[in-house]
């Protein structure tokens, strides 16, 4: 096990500070959201073990969680705005032809019905059918570097079609029902759209079928 000493943890937190503060922060309305929106990363990166509202509250010093919440329910951000910023970082850091384009999924575990998507269905993180969200990511790698830089909700036919849950989850008229395939290729489409330089793609074998 690596370990790293206090100075490095603080060049660590400066780093961190100023790429979210040029690539994220200018996406937020408003000052506040965008404070609220760092705190929010340093605490999904801290060592507190549920990664809920509370325990993020209680980790940036809050006593309680509603500046939390209003992050991801009230702030006004720009969300796509956002994920270009740190794809387009990205190409520039670590960007190169031999790069490759990793295609997952992965679940959220939910207990309610409102969360916009959530029904039984499998989830490869508890590898079983869960009531559950679905999400499809896409990931860069090159060489020992690699991140997120796109993502997808999976939105199930029940649900594209039930207008009354989707105002009740504020899903956009925009938003029809896509098949996980699909996703990746709309994220794949874009990464392309953006000059993204890559020279593989890699995915799970559900998404055999997709052609690039």
């Amino acid at each position: 096990m690596r370990v790293v000493n206090q100075e490095t943890l603080e060049m660590w937190a400066d780093e961190l500070a100023l790429f979210y503060n040029n690539q994220v922060g200018p996406f937020f309305k408003r000052v506040e959201g965008q404070k609220r929106g760092l705190a929010y990363v340093k605490g999904l990166l801290s060592e507190t073990k549920r990664k809920n509202g509370w325990q993020l509250a209680e980790t940036s010093g809050d006593q309680t969680p509603d500046g939390m919440q209003r992050v991801l329910s009230g702030s006004q951000w720009d969300a796509d705005g956002v994920r270009d910023a740190v794809r387009s970082w990205v190409k520039d850091t670590y960007g190169h032809r031999d790069g490759v384009l990793i295609i997952d999924e992965t679940g959220f575990i939910k207990k309610g019905t409102r969360s916009a998507g959530v029904q039984r269905q499998y989830s490869g993180t508890a590898g079983r059918i869960e009531n559950s969200q679905v999400g499809v990511f896409l990931a860069y790698s090159y060489k020992a570097d690699y991140t997120l830089i796109d993502r997808e909700l999976y939105l199930p036919k029940d649900w594209a079609s039930d207008q009354i849950r989707r105002k009740a989850a504020y899903i956009p008229e925009t938003v029809s029902f896509a098949t996980k395939g699909e996703l990746a290729m709309h994220m794949v489409k874009r990464t392309l759209a953006a000059k993204m330089p890559f020279g593989w793609v890699s995915a799970d074998s559900i998404y055999g079928l997709v052609k690039v």
